[in-house]
C-alpha cells in the first residue's frame, strides 16, 4: 500500500467518558499514515475503557513503517496480526477467520490508498477480503494528504461506500501536514468519535435486523 507520510494525526486520549460500545470482538486496523503511529496509545485505551472488549489489532505493512509492531503487541496485549497471506501451509483460511471473529471492525487510521481500494471491491490482502464479505459494522477513519477531501476520486469513493449498509465513513479533523508545515492536512478523527460513529451503525443495523 502507499504510504501518506502527510496524513499526521496529533491527537491525545480525550480526558472524558469514553462512548458507550457494545462490540465483544473488535478488529483495529493501522494502515500506512503517519498518524498510525499512536496506535498503541489507542489500544491501550480501548483496552482501559472497554475491559471486557477482545481486541485483535492488524498493521498493514505500510503501517509497520511507522510504528513498531512490538509497541502495539505490548499495549493491546494481543494478538497482532499482519495483512499478509500466510508464506507456510495452514490449514484455515485468515479472512475468513476474521470474517467470523470480528463482530465489529475499525480502520483508523485508513490511508487515502485504502480506503479507494476498499471502495472499488479490491480482495488481494486477507483483511480486504474480510471487509467484502463480512456482515459485521465497519467504521473507516481516513487520514488524508493536501487536498484528498476535495479530490474527485475520493469523493466517487465514498458514495461507494456510503451504499453499503455496513459501513460508516467517519470524516477527518483539519490538521497540520508533515510535510507542508500548514494546516492544510485531514487527520483521522479522534478514535473515541470513531468508536462512537461506529456503535451508532452496529445499533442501527441491530434495528433493521442486520446485526
Amino acid at each position: 500500500m502507499t504510504v501518506r507520510p502527510d496524513s499526521a494525526e496529533n491527537t491525545v486520549p480525550l480526558e472524558q467518558q469514553p462512548p458507550q460500545f457494545g462490540a465483544r470482538r473488535l478488529l483495529y486496523v493501522g494502515t500506512g499514515a503517519l498518524g498510525v503511529m499512536f496506535m498503541p496509545m489507542w489500544a491501550h485505551w480501548l483496552k482501559s475503557s472497554y475491559p471486557q472488549l477482545e481486541l485483535k489489532t492488524m498493521l498493514t505493512r505500510s503501517a509497520q513503517q511507522f510504528v513498531g509492531p512490538a509497541a502495539v503487541l505490548a499495549l493491546s496485549g494481543g494478538p497482532l496480526l499482519s495483512d499478509a497471506w500466510p508464506t507456510d501451509s495452514v490449514a484455515t483460511a485468515v479472512h475468513v477467520e476474521l470474517t467470523e471473529w470480528a463482530d465489529a471492525v475499525l480502520v483508523h487510521p485508513a490511508t487515502f490508498h485504502f480506503t479507494s481500494r476498499l471502495a472499488m471491491g479490491m480482495a488481494d490482502t486477507p483483511l480486504l477480503l474480510a471487509l467484502q464479505c463480512t456482515q459485521a459494522p465497519i467504521a473507516i477513519a481516513p487520514a488524508l494528504p493536501p487536498g484528498g477531501c476535495t479530490s474527485s476520486a475520493y469523493l466517487r469513493n465514498l458514495e461507494t461506500l456510503a451504499a453499503r449498509p455496513n459501513v460508516v465513513v467517519v470524516p477527518p479533523i483539519q490538521g497540520l501536514s508533515a510535510t507542508t508545515g500548514k494546516n492544510d492536512a485531514s487527520p483521522a478523527a479522534p478514535l473515541p468519535q470513531s468508536i462512537a460513529a461506529l456503535e451508532r451503525l452496529s445499533r442501527s443495523l441491530r434495528s433493521e435486523g442486520q446485526a
